[in-house]
């Protein structure tokens, strides 16, 4: 699915990698005739990049960012008492990610496009919510469940790729993993 560009960073190897909103990275590699993103060798170029977007295959695969921060749990909620936006289409923001904890039975997770999933979810199984991507639980019986919510922790600093003497656009390291 598309993802938008918010930043940059040059990962252990010195190659680029594009910060993608949904908190995923992704390689923005210039390697003629095979690779060809002349943009990402400049500074300019790759604030010119930004807000543009790029196909991410790991919220395809619903694949977990590293660096999520927990910072939000729903009450526990039973088949009886599970909310009725639960219960129909609904989608997180963007960059929130959330993972489905079911303490005991079972639940429905049904994932919309563009995944177009569903899942059977125990207490030895949690379910991903990925950013912005519509979705619905159901319980499968007696259920008791609830959802924690996480997103990257906010930069404390963050180098202006377009600026001169910043290394050309290299992050600064530590917190600034995140959007």
């Amino acid at each position: 699915m598309k993802r938008t560009i918010v930043g940059f960073h040059l990962d252990e190897e010195g190659d680029w990698v594009a910060e993608l909103d949904c908190g995923h990275g992704q390689h923005v590699r210039h390697r003629p005739p095979f690779v060809n993103r002349p943009w990402v060798v400049t500074g300019a170029g790759r604030a010119a990049m930004l807000g543009t977007t790029l196909d991410c295959v790991r919220c395809d695969r619903m694949e977990w960012p590293e660096g999520l921060v927990a910072y939000r749990r729903t009450p526990e909620f039973d088949e009886t008492t599970i909310p009725g936006g639960l219960r129909s289409e609904h989608a997180t923001k963007r960059g929130v990610w959330a993972r489905i904890r079911v303490v005991s039975g079972a639940l429905h997770y049904r994932v919309g496009a563009p995944i177009h999933r569903s899942f059977r979810v125990v207490p030895s199984s949690d379910a991903v919510i990925v950013p912005e991507v519509p979705h619905l639980v159901e319980p499968d019986g007696p259920v008791r469940f609830f959802v924690e919510f996480s997103r990257k922790e906010v930069p404390t600093q963050r180098v202006d790729p377009r600026r001169s003497g910043d290394r050309d656009g290299v992050r600064i390291r530590g917190s600034c993993d995140g959007p």
